[in-house]
């Protein structure tokens, strides 16, 4: 039996080409989905395919005591995509990532002689992981019930609140982490000018900007990061989720200050940058810096956000909102739950996901061609107009 960590909706997919699913009946689904960010070249695709096929036929692991030249050539070509960034850390997961972040914006104070600088502020609303850490980041009580008290070192202010955030620096505070758009607190799109305030404050202060960006990175917006939007950096950068389209990775960029913190026993990973994800990440990068890619993120998700500002003017008894950036969007729904609304768009063949706040998260490949988003949003009316909500 598996333990009960979910409460899966009752379709399973056994195949998916491009931005379609099919389950096990050969019904074939829409998806806007995308396996919550991650597939955002879709499924099946051919690129990816390749870059598989060529290295099950080589080797699949050798561990990080030996040189691995796929790794430095997958390090070079995100440092030379990410300018902020002088070094790489590859592991296998966006909570990994993260994990490492943290560690690193602390061991980054203490080389420099202010190892007594451990302390995180964090924001409401957000989402950073699983591990002891990082639901402590984000400081959910659904997330932290039963696991005892919370792990010490971080401080949850709210966006905005610039008073109360900068009376929670003290000589302890180590660093700032933020996602640039909240993912699962909402889709809660993080405004430019306080991305902009944020960096400021840290370089006034002497702390570490850290940018979560394991769900709003990898082009979903539009640029290959979404910080890149608001012209300031950061001093690390998480990534995973649509960095490998569906091969387990994730990554710590770091700056050229923090870099240098980590040493040979400092830190480590087993699987993390073997050869089968440093494959498929080499692939998936070539894809998101080619000719127009990200010009075509941009066209599409002006398309899906005109229409779904439509169809919440046509259904504003169901639909309270639209928030979000790029293909990374949000519908807050005024009445009913998001589960079930996912669950009457899934019926009808479209592949949604619900996240906190009562909101529909759509998360569509990035390849998603134009009529498909046509025909997903004609997907949503169909569901808004049968949606029956308890009201009890």
């Amino acid at each position: 039996m598996l333990l009960g960590t979910y409460s899966p909706f009752s379709v399973s997919f056994v195949r998916g080409v491009g931005s379609r699913l099919y389950d096990s009946t050969d019904k074939s689904y829409l998806d806007f989905a995308s396996g919550v960010a991650v597939t955002g070249l879709g499924h099946s695709d051919p690129l990816i395919l390749e870059a598989l096929s060529r290295q099950l036929e080589k080797i699949w692991h050798v561990s990080n005591f030996f040189h691995i030249t796929s790794q430095e050539r997958c390090a070079e070509r995100l440092l030379s995509l990410s300018p902020f960034a002088s070094g790489v850390f590859f592991c296998n997961s966006g909570a990994e990532a993260n994990e490492a972040m943290l560690k690193l914006s602390r061991r980054t104070h203490y080389v420099e002689g202010q190892g007594h600088r451990y302390r995180t502020l964090t924001f409401r609303n957000s989402f950073h992981g699983r591990t002891f850490a990082l639901i402590a980041a984000s400081g959910r009580s659904s997330h932290l019930e039963g696991f005892g008290p919370p792990m010490d070192g971080f401080d949850i202010v709210d966006v905005g609140d610039h008073a109360g955030i900068e009376s929670a620096i003290d000589d302890e505070t180590a660093a700032i982490m933020i996602e640039p758009i909240q993912g699962d607190g909402g889709i809660f799109v993080i405004p430019n000018e306080e991305l902009r305030y944020l960096r400021a404050l840290c370089d006034s202060r002497g702390l570490l900007l850290l940018f979560d960006e394991i769900q709003c990175g990898c082009a979903r917006t539009g640029k290959l990061w979404a910080h890149e939007w608001s012209g300031i950096s950061p001093d690390i950068l998480t990534s995973a989720k649509g960095l490998g389209n569906g091969i387990p990775v994730g990554a710590v960029l770091a700056s050229e200050r923090c870099a240098v913190a980590f040493a040979p026993g400092c830190h480590g990973s087993t699987y993390g940058g073997n050869t089968l994800a440093m494959e498929v990440v080499l692939a998936t990068l070539s894809r998101f810096s080619g000719s127009g890619f990200l010009s075509s993120v941009i066209e599409k998700s002006s398309l899906l956000r005109e229409l779904l500002e439509d169809l919440q003017g046509r259904h504003g008894d169901i639909i309270l909102e639209v928030r979000g950036k790029g293909l990374m969007l949000g519908l807050a729904l005024r009445r009913g739950s998001a589960h079930d609304f996912a669950a009457r768009a899934l019926s009808l063949g479209l592949v949604v996901i619900p996240c906190s706040g009562n909101v529909v998260r759509l998360l569509p490949p990035l390849t998603i061609s134009l009529e498909d988003i046509r025909e997903g949003v004609d997907l949503l009316f169909s569901t808004c107009s049968g949606f029956v909500c308890d009201e009890s």
